[in-house]
């Protein structure tokens, strides 16, 4: 699987697998924690069909099975390389990206799997594309008004005008939080940032032979 083909579930769980191994309960459990279903619908049912079709695509693979008196067997998931170049790849496409909100908010949500420097860049050049995008918005919105086109009739644009500046405004708060440590931007960092990758582990994606 290329991170093109990645579904935003399926990304949530390689970033959840690239903290720590997890059985699936685990990971259910902290997207409900982290009330990750505010960016995306969570069903167990798809939940569970996504881990089957990372593994099957060697993005992730079992590390341990376990039984706790009767209760079901738990399978202990990892991340391979293949699935840490995927999340990466998947995160660094849509974090600059205008045309999905939906996915950029994942992609925003799992930003910390970059390193900061990196984060602070795309989202610098999704600033930009905003500004343009609101430049020409205001553009059509003054036309409109010119030929008299009545107010009551553009005030969803305006509004999705107003929540560009917002966003704009927000990111580039976000940036300056992310500026290089020791650079002599007055933003200088406060924010913990990053995880440690698993990049370093064995390979457990390949059986032997495949």
């Amino acid at each position: 699987m290329t991170s093109s083909r990645l579904r935003p579930v399926g990304v949530m769980i390689l970033a959840l697998l690239r903290e720590r191994d997890m059985h699936p309960y685990e990971m259910l459990r902290l997207t409900r924690d982290r009330h990750d279903e505010r960016l995306i619908r969570i069903q167990q049912g798809t939940f569970y069909h996504q881990i089957t079709a990372l593994e099957r695509d060697g993005l992730i693979a079992e590390v341990a099975v376990d039984r706790q008196g009767n209760r079901p067997e738990r399978t202990t998931y990892t991340i391979t390389r293949e699935g840490d170049a995927s999340l990466i790849e998947w995160v660094r496409r849509e974090l600059p990206c205008t045309e999905r909100p939906a996915h950029f908010r994942v992609a925003l949500a799992e930003s910390h799997n970059l390193d900061r420097g990196t984060v602070a860049e795309l989202l610098a050049g999704r600033t930009e594309q905003l500004r343009t995008v609101l430049g020409e918005r205001r553009e059509r919105l003054a036309d409109a008004m010119e030929r008299g086109v009545q107010r009551q009739f553009l005030v969803e644009v305006e509004r999705e005008m107003a929540l560009m500046e917002v966003d704009i405004t927000w990111t580039e708060s976000l940036v300056a939080e992310l500026a290089p440590a020791g650079s002599d931007s007055p933003g200088t960092p406060i924010l913990e940032w990053g995880i440690p990758s698993h990049s370093d582990r064995p390979n457990p994606s390949r059986k032997d032979g495949e």
